[in-house]
């Protein structure tokens, strides 16, 4: 894909952090791309987590989850 230009408009604290890391030799650019992509990874590890929580709390899903383990502890070879 290619490469896109953004515009971002910049509140007080998110300006500071900028020129914290700028200052440390971290372009603007490479800066909000590591910031995209780690919001996008704590977004997924959250939805992740959240997913897990309800599957936990469903009965249903955890008897599939049951007969799954028994599954494959069948195929297990014997310690």
């Amino acid at each position: 894909m290619a490469e896109k230009a953004i515009s971002v408009r910049l509140d007080a604290d998110a300006q500071r952090a900028l020129e914290w890391l700028t200052a440390r030799g971290v372009s603007r650019s490479e800066a909000i791309r590591q910031a995209l992509i780690r919001s996008a990874r704590e977004a997924r590890r959250e939805q992740v987590r959240a997913d897990a929580e309800r599957i936990g709390k469903d009965p249903h899903d955890r008897a599939v989850i049951t007969e799954i383990r028994e599954f494959f502890d069948e195929l297990a070879p014997p310690w």
